[in-house]
């Protein structure tokens, strides 16, 4: 249904996306860093359900509108790009904010691993970073002669999902891990948020520069 060439394309264009640190990584980082590595396991299970949520929702709905009209999707890209680009600006002016704190839960008891399954699917349905890149780039690898375009996107959605709950728990993992070791220097935050604003900075200009032909 999805060529090979369209499905390797994307999956470099997820992998390209997803190892760059945004909300839904700084938040599973944050859990870990509170409550260790069961709480970051079931958090980046979480995160990956509720990307997928935004999978659907556009093979469903906007993904349908956007594959009808060119300029739609031109539309979308365009917005997409120039909003990836504000977020890398605004995570690189404000590289220095970055708090441990910030990033930790209040005090208190440990949720449940359903509790925190679902805080997850929150952040992941909510993180600016999926919503413009499912919404922007994934109606762009559908191969519109293969026909059944909704199944096309809910097939390449899982491309990044698998992706991403690899990395968000090796993150989560990593950073239960060297807990103490982040704890110890705002500057080491900084670092992560300064790199990967740059990185989104790029990746907004790639998605503006980029596109289907047909």
């Amino acid at each position: 249904m999805v060529s090979t060439d369209r499905f390797l394309a994307f999956a470099a264009m997820s992998l390209l996306v997803i190892v760059i640190p945004g909300p839904s990584v700084l938040f599973v980082i944050g859990r870990a860093l509170a409550h260790g590595r069961r709480t970051a396991v079931a958090t980046a299970l979480g995160n990956v359900f509720g990307s997928y949520v935004l999978v659907v929702a556009v093979a469903l709905g906007i993904g349908a509108l956007v594959e009808r009209s060119a300029a739609v999707l031109m539309a979308v890209k365009l917005a997409g790009a120039a909003y990836l680009v504000f977020l890398g600006v605004q995570a690189f002016r404000h590289r220095k904010d970055m708090k441990v704190s910030d990033m930790q839960a209040p005090s208190g008891p440990a949720r449940g691993d359903l509790r925190t399954v679902v805080d997850g699917i929150l952040v992941g349905v909510t993180n600016p970073k999926g919503i413009v890149f499912f919404a922007a780039v994934l109606p762009q690898f559908v191969d519109h002669t293969a026909g059944n375009l909704p199944a096309q996107m809910l097939l390449l959605g899982l491309v990044p999902i698998s992706i991403g709950l690899v990395t968000d728990t090796l993150w989560g993992l990593g950073a239960a891990a060297a807990r103490s070791w982040f704890a110890r220097s705002e500057r080491r935050l900084s670092m992560v948020g300064g790199a990967g604003g740059f990185a989104m900075i790029g990746l907004g200009v790639t998605v503006a520069a980029t596109g289907r032909a047909d």
